[in-house]
Parts: structure tokens; C-alpha cells; sequence
């Protein structure tokens, strides 16, 4: 498993689903505080070694997108509410598509625990559900909906965070078990994608030498440029994906700057402006 993949990584503490890959043995996080009534009760979280499984899926380590809003906030103030965008189509039918559009919806989530924004949490957490349903993942996801919506309602946003990691740990768990796996590299990668248009869309608008720099990720861009390559035939040969190769590699131009350089706003912006128009193909109705 590769780490360290970005410039930042190294100066961020390690996610919960990181620490139980490095060490299987070790405990599962804290139960949840203030779980619902028995007549709602939530899913229970997630074992270390189903979370470490779940990172091994991927061979590589990836920054969640909570893990990459986190180092924003570090040398910002964000107001996430900026980042927000329409609420996308649910109703796809092509299950690459689905899967990137799944990864972005997390990202979501986590853009609106940063903002603190019960509703918007309660809007996505439909949305992502609906879409895992589509894919048919398994009935403890689905019931993650639930909790979702009741730790929004309660405020309790570090927890949600840690849901929407276990939620997104758990879909790529399910789609092992239908042997979907190369859904999960485009899951991470609708993610990725997603974050990098909402941090860069923040930077671009309040330009600093510190946030620009976490834009910096080389190899992180590298390994799912080289996950993708190493997919089925079958899956390579989907319209959508295709389109995505060349702007991926333009995208791995933009971010790949020298160590200690810093990308100019017009840098950022062409990286902002990279990432929406793959977005906009991802969430396009085909």
C-alpha cells in the first residue's frame, strides 16, 4: 500500500480507516454517542478489520474527501455553503456512471458536515442511498440512510463524519462480495474528483500560498489514472470513462507542480475548471 501520495498527507493525522489497515488488531472506533431508539436503531460501525479490508480494495491510500477538506481548514476559514452544487439526477442506469456519481455524492456529505447544514446532510444522504441501491449494495448500508438522517437532526457532525467514512468503507465492501470491485477505484475516483473541485473552487476565490499548496497530490492522480488502466476490457471500454482519460492526464499535469513551487491563481483556476467540466460529464444524463 502506498502512502504519503500527497504533499499534505504526511502532516495529517492518519483517517480511522487508515489506523485499522496499519493495525487490523486494534479496536474499532468508539460507538457512536446518542444512537437512536430500538425502533430506529443504526447500523453498527464497523469492525477494524472490515475497515482495513475495505482499504485494501483500493491497493493504494487515497485521502478521503473529509481528509482533504480537513487540511483546507487548517490554513483557512472555508465557507462550505460556496461549494454546494444543484442536486444531481439519481435515476442512472450505467453502472460505471453510478459508481463515479456515488463518489462524488460522499464528497458531498462531507462538504455539508463541514458546514454544519443538517438539511443538506439529510438531502444527501437520500441521494447517496439511492444510488447504492441502485448498485445493490447490501441492507446495512441502506439502513445507514437512517442514521444519517438522525445525526444530522442531533447536530452531531464529528460522528458524521465518521459514518460517512464507514458508509463509504461499507459500499466498497458490498461491491467485493458481488465482485464488482472495479466499481470501487471509480467510486474513489468520483470522490477525488469531486473534493478537488470544491477545495480548489474554495481556493481560487480566496487565494493563498498555503492553500494552493495542498493542491500539490502527483501521485495520488498517478495511481488512479493507473487503477483505471488496470480495469476489465469490459469496463474500459465504457463511453463515459473514455471521455476521462485525457482530462485525467491533464488534470495529473496540473497538480503535479514541483515540490516547494506554488501554483498561481490562474493554476488553481485551471484546475477548478478541469475538475467542473469533468464533473458536469459524470453528472450528465446519457
Amino acid at each position: 500500500m502506498v502512502t504519503g501520495a500527497c504533499a499534505w498527507a504526511a502532516d495529517e493525522a492518519a483517517s480511522p480507516a487508515a489506523q485499522a489497515a496499519a493495525n487490523p488488531g486494534a479496536q474499532a472506533a468508539a460507538p457512536i454517542a446518542g444512537q437512536p431508539g430500538p425502533a430506529a436503531a443504526a447500523p453498527p460501525q464497523l469492525p477494524a478489520d472490515a475497515i482495513a479490508q475495505a482499504v485494501k480494495l483500493d491497493e493504494f491510500t487515497v485521502p478521503t474527501p473529509g481528509e482533504l477538506l480537513a487540511a483546507l481548514n487548517k490554513v483557512g476559514k472555508p465557507t462550505w455553503q460556496a461549494q454546494y452544487r444543484p442536486p444531481i439526477p439519481t435515476a442512472y442506469t450505467d453502472r460505471p456512471q453510478i459508481a463515479l456519481n456515488l463518489g462524488g455524492l460522499i464528497a458531498d456529505g462531507y462538504i455539508a458536515v463541514e458546514a454544519e447544514d443538517s438539511q443538506q446532510v439529510k438531502n444527501i444522504g437520500k441521494d447517496i442511498m439511492t444510488l447504492a441501491k441502485t448498485l445493490g449494495v447490501s441492507e446495512n448500508v441502506l439502513r445507514r440512510g437512517k442514521s444519517i438522517e438522525d445525526f444530522a437532526e442531533n447536530n452531531e457532525w464529528s460522528t458524521l463524519k465518521e459514518d460517512l467514512e464507514a458508509t463509504q468503507n461499507e459500499v466498497k465492501l458490498a461491491m467485493d462480495e458481488q465482485h464488482d470491485e472495479e466499481l470501487t477505484t471509480l467510486v474513489t475516483l468520483g470522490g477525488w474528483i469531486r473534493g478537488t473541485e470544491a477545495v480548489s473552487g474554495w481556493i481560487v476565490n480566496n487565494y493563498s500560498e498555503p492553500a494552493a499548496k495542498l493542491l500539490r497530490q502527483p501521485a495520488i492522480i498517478s495511481l488512479l489514472r493507473g487503477k483505471l488502466d488496470a480495469l476489465p476490457q469490459r469496463t474500459r471500454d465504457d463511453e463515459l470513462l473514455k471521455s476521462l482519460d485525457g482530462r485525467l492526464k491533464e488534470m495529473q499535469d496540473m497538480v503535479s507542480f514541483p515540490n516547494g513551487q506554488t501554483p498561481t491563481q490562474a493554476d488553481v483556476k485551471k484546475l477548478h475548471d478541469a475538475a467542473s467540466e469533468m464533473i458536469a460529464t459524470i453528472t450528465a444524463k446519457r
